[in-house]
């Protein structure tokens, strides 16, 4: 009896251990990054304007991507993702709930579009006016450059790169959206 209570409790004990983990997982960040810091977050509210990002199926087909950010009652901020699918034509648009992680001035956020599943956002880099912003998930896999305007000139772009290439990140697959506003 003894022996099947302590397996039982073994057995616990690790799915206990492993949903943990997983959980974790999907809010860490890449070893290659850092969060900025300090950071204001109310500073970061607003709208923001994807300029390139890796491919992932949540976003294919999608151009005119923005996400705006506003700040909850309860200090969480709400997120709307927004972008035209060219081949259906019309929106699509995602409403998720963002919270800071561990420290109020520190940019790394866990983000949820999906009930108790949250997901890691980590500005990485951040110009000082909050113009622009590269932005990893919780590896390399996730990148995205954000920019206030929907337009960036060619040359800020690669600066913008080089800066996430030298963090790890596969910028010979990046897409860039166009932003030509549909209706």
């Amino acid at each position: 009896m003894l022996i099947k209570w302590q397996s039982s409790n073994l057995i616990t004990w690790l799915c206990t251990m492993l949903s943990a983990t997983l959980l974790a997982g999907c809010t860490g960040m890449p070893q290659s990054v850092e969060p900025v810091s300090p950071f204001n977050i109310d500073r970061y509210l607003g709208t923001w304007y994807e300029i390139a990002r890796l491919d992932h199926s949540f976003e294919r087909g999608l151009s005119d991507v923005s996400a705006v950010y506003s700040r909850n009652d309860d200090g969480s901020i709400t997120v709307i993702n927004r972008g035209y699918h060219t081949e259906n034509q019309q929106w699509q648009q995602a409403e998720g709930r963002a919270v800071l992680v561990d420290e109020p001035d520190e940019a790394h956020l866990k983000v949820s579009f999906f009930g108790p599943f949250y997901s890691s956002y980590v500005v990485f880099y951040l110009e000082p006016d909050y113009s622009v912003a590269l932005v990893s998930g919780y590896n390399t896999d996730y990148l995205w450059l954000l920019a206030r305007e929907p337009i960036m000139d060619k040359a800020k772009i690669a600066r913008y790169v080089a800066i996430a290439e030298q963090a790890g990140f596969a910028t010979n697959r990046l897409l860039y959206p166009a932003q030509s506003q549909h209706p």
